[in-house]
């Protein structure tokens, strides 16, 4: 493979260059867009003839009527009892840890009392039906299944429901295994922005949501866009992305498959290294170009790297924390002698990998905490997703006489303020006043 793109921070034009090579524009692309936006219109209307013409178009089997997009229940439990015993045991191990993780998220209601009558608090309560997306179209992801089925479940969700495209009409043992394993309740054979239109909208076969999660290609990213408002979303997936920090200990093997394991994702992965040792930069560079003809997916890790990777020189690794909150990536490996040093001065990274032992595959599969991350810079302003992503808080005011007497001379006099007489008089008739001959209080 040609070498990676190499860059220094020191160089005069460098931060127009980093610019450059994190700029995208996540299914922003105006064709996306206008056939995402005509797929979910025909779904809204036309309901389960819709995804069964959208289906045979895009995955390529026909469905002989709506029935056969649903997965029957034993299918799933079939298809974990089948499973290869290693595959199901690694499965098993998964889920377990994640489910220990997940259990630490969960909030609990509660309430306190002011000491001057208001009782004050809230209630936390979980969604009812939550619709998880699984991709399935450049390859299967039963990890994904673990990851947010399992949440919603330790959230207490009442019903899940899983859409996930089958190519050709298969059905992949392993992702009916995983749904099986982590109590999905109904399996729908549907993807792209259809499924996201089924799971907002609502068919004859597919029941409507509260919530969209889990990542999918460019048409799920501009549909769960489009129809939040009427359902809620986790987030706008992109890209999938890694950046690695390295000193001079790291092994440069390791942190160039590390790189790979994120570019064969698709094409547009980036994977990004940043490191003050030189040394370390070119052993990288010549182990990239060793190993790149061991891996079955070649030619999308080259793709991949070709147009969105880099190995950069930095300053120092104060410097590469520095670039590290700017680029705010959705996996950050701190491939150096002390992780927990640098760890203090990382603000912005989806998820944090501590040390040489801790690379990002762990994450994505079985170290527990979820591998659903914000991408394209987004983990600036957002987080994991997690079983908070499937509960819902309500405040909860209770009020005695006393309180109500006390609290509503302050309620009716910024109510007035705002030009809301309504609003006073409500306060005020609970003080034991009338309103109307109390004058302007």
């Amino acid at each position: 493979m040609p070498s990676p793109r190499q860059l220094s921070s020191a160089d005069p034009g460098f931060a127009g260059e980093l610019e450059r090579l994190l700029a995208f524009e996540a299914a922003q692309d105006p064709g996306v867009e206008q056939a995402t936006a005509q797929i979910l219109e025909s779904v809204r209307q036309r309901g389960d003839a819709a995804l069964l013409e959208l289906t045979a178009r895009f995955d390529r089997w026909t469905p002989a009527g709506a029935s056969e997009l649903i997965v029957p229940p034993e299918a799933a439990r079939s298809a974990l009892r089948e499973l290869p015993r290693v595959e199901r045991e690694a499965l098993e191990i998964a889920a377990g840890r994640i489910r220990a993780f997940h259990e630490r998220q969960l909030q609990e209601s509660w309430r306190f009392d002011d000491g001057e009558g208001a009782v004050l608090g809230q209630q936390v309560t979980a969604l009812d039906r939550a619709g998880l997306y699984v991709p399935g179209g450049k390859a299967a992801y039963p990890s994904s299944v673990l990851m947010t089925a399992i949440a919603a479940k330790v959230a207490g969700v009442r019903e899940l429901v899983m859409t996930t495209p089958t190519p050709g009409g298969e059905l992949n043992r392993a992702v009916l295994a995983a749904a099986a394993l982590a109590g999905v309740d109904r399996i729908v054979r549907v993807g792209g922005a259809q499924a996201v239109g089924a799971l907002a909208f609502g068919t004859a076969s597919v029941p409507a949501v509260d919530k969209i999660v889990g990542p999918g290609n460019a048409y799920v990213a501009a549909a769960k866009r489009k129809v939040f408002g009427r359902v809620g979303i986790d987030m706008v997936a992109g890209p999938s992305e890694v950046l690695v920090i390295a000193d001079g200990t790291a092994n440069a093997d390791w942190v160039a498959m590390d790189l790979f394991s994120q570019a064969e994702h698709d094409e547009i992965a980036q994977a990004i290294l940043l490191t003050p040792d030189a040394g370390l930069l070119e052993r990288v560079a010549e182990s990239m170009r060793r190993q790149i003809g061991e891996l079955p997916r070649r030619a999308v890790i080259e793709a991949s790297l070709g147009a969105r990777g880099a190995l950069i020189r930095v300053r120092d690794l104060d410097e590469a924390c520095q670039l590290a909150n700017r680029i705010a990536p959705e996996h950050l490996e701190l491939a150096v002698a002390d992780p927990e040093k640098l760890l203090a001065k990382i603000r912005n990274a989806g998820a944090i990998f501590l040390g040489h032992h801790a690379s990002e595959s762990l994450g994505d599969y079985c170290a527990g905490p979820n591998h659903v991350l914000p991408t394209s810079r987004t983990a600036r302003f957002s987080s994991p997703l997690g079983v908070y992503d499937f509960q819902k808080r309500s405040s909860v005011i209770g009020v005695s006489p006393e309180a109500a007497r006390r609290l509503g001379r302050t309620a009716a006099t910024l109510a007035r303020s705002e030009g809301l007489e309504a609003h006073a008089r409500s306060a005020e008739w609970r003080m034991g006043t009338d309103p109307n001959s109390s004058g302007k209080q």
